[in-house]
């Protein structure tokens, strides 16, 4: 069965629920209400639209996030929505 783009954006977005800048660790929380920690080096890369250099420090418990990593890569934590937009939006 294939996967339509809706669903598969669904299922690829995070919620932050925990950031701990001290041992680099980013708890998230999935569709399925699943929490993961996810383990941040000085590699991973934060990419937001609304923080110039963004980085660890700038997520909030909230934000919506989509995590990118490939072998041999550093990961990509890319910020869909902040908690702030997300409290503000229609969709609720």
């Amino acid at each position: 069965m294939t996967q339509s783009l809706t669903d598969w954006l669904r299922q690829s977005r995070l919620m932050v629920v925990e950031v701990n800048t001290r041992t680099g660790r980013l708890r998230v929380k999935g569709e399925a209400d699943a929490c993961s920690d996810i383990a941040c080096s000085e590699a991973t890369v934060v990419v937001a639209d609304d923080e110039l250099p963004a980085t660890l420090h700038t997520l909030n418990p909230g934000d919506i996030v989509r995590v990118e990593s490939a072998p041999g890569q550093p990961q990509r934590i890319v910020v869909l929505r902040r908690v702030w937009e997300e409290l503000t939006s229609p969709e609720l």
